[in-house]
């Protein structure tokens, strides 16, 4: 068994859709990014790569690549779940945290938890969902932004 940890963030601004795993959530503002900017999602790949010693997304995904403007984060966490599939791993589970003052996440996790969970071909008992505020403190207590930590088991296939 192997474990990773994942962290991403990115700011919000106003004309960008809200994606965080995989779910569309209507507000205001939205996250800037290459790809959709989904930091649920971007967090919980790599924690999947750096459980697998494979790196980052930015090193499957690089930010300077035309190919990944606005990509649907889901499609590349399908992509990073078959390369470590590839490997011999299978995912047991994950657990992650969203760190956002606002919009209010907690109505949006069940489907979050259900997206993720279709993209890496688990059930959504594997996989687990929070978010919290941080106060009203830092860059995503004061709104600027939103963070993402995630965890991941796998397991070598025997």
């Amino acid at each position: 068994m192997r474990i990773g940890h994942g962290y991403d963030v990115h700011r919000l601004v106003p004309d960008r859709k809200l994606i965080l795993g995989g779910v569309d959530i209507p507000w205001e503002k939205g996250l800037l990014g290459h790809s959709d900017a989904d930091v649920l999602t971007h967090a919980l790949m790599d924690a999947l790569l750096g459980a697998a010693a494979l790196g980052d997304i930015g090193k499957l995904f690089p930010d300077n690549d035309p190919k990944y403007s606005g990509a649907d984060s889901i499609e590349l966490l399908k992509e990073v779940c078959r390369i470590i599939g590839d490997r011999g791993y299978s995912i047991c589970n994950v657990d992650c945290t969203v760190l956002a003052q606002r919009p209010k996440l907690a109505p949006h996790i069940p489907f979050m938890r259900e997206r993720l969970a279709g993209a890496m071909g688990l059930d959504a008992e594997q996989v687990s969902v929070k978010a919290t505020t941080e106060e009203g403190l830092g860059f995503t207590g004061e709104g600027l932004g939103i963070a993402a930590h995630a965890v991941a088991l796998i397991d070598k296939s025997k």
